[in-house]
């Protein structure tokens, strides 16, 4: 029988909203004693509530190391600044908004804090991890390690390699993905990764095929479902992501890739008027 790999002992995840506090979760239910850096008291406090609900989900599910009398909530610390990061961290993963300007000075931060071997990752899944990496000391112990929204029920790890990512810290990676019970994919560096890529454009394209009136929300999705099973349609997905996040990824991609990523009207008229999808209550679907 092959053994499950152990976690990292101590991670350290900056940003606690709904990706970071997936990632927190995920891990101190694997395990590890997580530290999340949340500099607001206010934004502190919603991210361990996040924790707590999404233990209690992951209890009802049956998730092994889920329930308050495993101890997996004493697991979790909040604190208010990357410098209270203790120094032993084995990882830390930046979930900051994708801004690269603020992921890379928290990232220069956080190397700053930790010991030499710490590997440092990043949460985007659409920025450039090679110009992250630029602006650390040692580059070789830093990758992208884009999870999936919501983490801690996401099978997916997607390890993204800047030229100069090290051997140890990739195989790092990969144990911890896998202590995580998910799968890693390895891809190289390039706008969009893999996933986020080819999910935006078939993304894109729905929502043009809504704007053209070739068909409405719902029957695209359900095309998807079950002429291609996908889990979700793409749509759905869609206001799952953030139609805030969706548009922000195809503006980067745009910029790097050229028209056929192009954000659609409709998608910028949607996001002006705060339609963001689930987290607003309305996207292409209301929730």
């Amino acid at each position: 029988m092959t053994s499950v790999p152990a976690p990292p002992m101590v991670v350290g995840v900056i940003g606690g909203g709904r990706m970071g506090s997936g990632v927190a979760q995920s891990f101190a239910a694997a395990g590890s004693r997580v530290v999340v850096v949340e500099r607001d008291g206010g934004a502190a406090a919603a991210a361990l509530e996040r924790i707590a609900r999404g233990l209690e989900k992951a209890a009802e599910r049956g998730a092994p190391a889920a329930a308050p009398e495993d101890g997996v909530p004493d697991r979790v610390t909040v604190v208010s600044s990357i410098s209270r990061l203790p120094r032993d961290c084995d990882l830390v993963v930046e979930a900051v908004p994708e801004d690269a300007a603020l992921k890379a000075e928290v990232l220069a931060a956080a190397e700053r804090v930790v010991h030499d071997d710490c590997v440092l990752a990043s949460n985007t899944s659409a920025l450039s991890v090679t110009e992250l990496a630029a602006v650390l000391r040692r580059p070789g112990r830093f990758l992208g390690m884009h999870f999936f929204n919501p983490v801690p029920v996401s099978a997916l790890v997607e390890l993204v390699l800047a030229p100069g990512t090290g051997e140890q810290a990739l195989g790092a990676a990969v144990r911890w993905t896998h202590a995580l019970g998910k799968q890693d994919v390895v891809v190289r560096d390039s706008p969009g990764f893999a996933s986020s890529r080819l999910g935006l454009a078939l993304g894109l394209e729905a929502i043009r095929m809504v704007e053209e009136g070739v068909a409405d929300p719902e029957a695209i999705d359900t095309a998807m479902r079950l002429g291609y099973r996908h889990p979700m349609g793409p749509l759905r997905l869609t206001d799952v992501v953030g139609l805030d996040v969706r548009l922000a990824i195809a503006e980067h991609l745009h910029a790097t890739l050229g028209e056929r990523f192009a954000p659609p009207r409709l998608l910028r008229e949607k996001v002006a008027r705060g339609e963001l999808g689930r987290k607003s209550g309305q996207g292409f679907h209301r929730w």
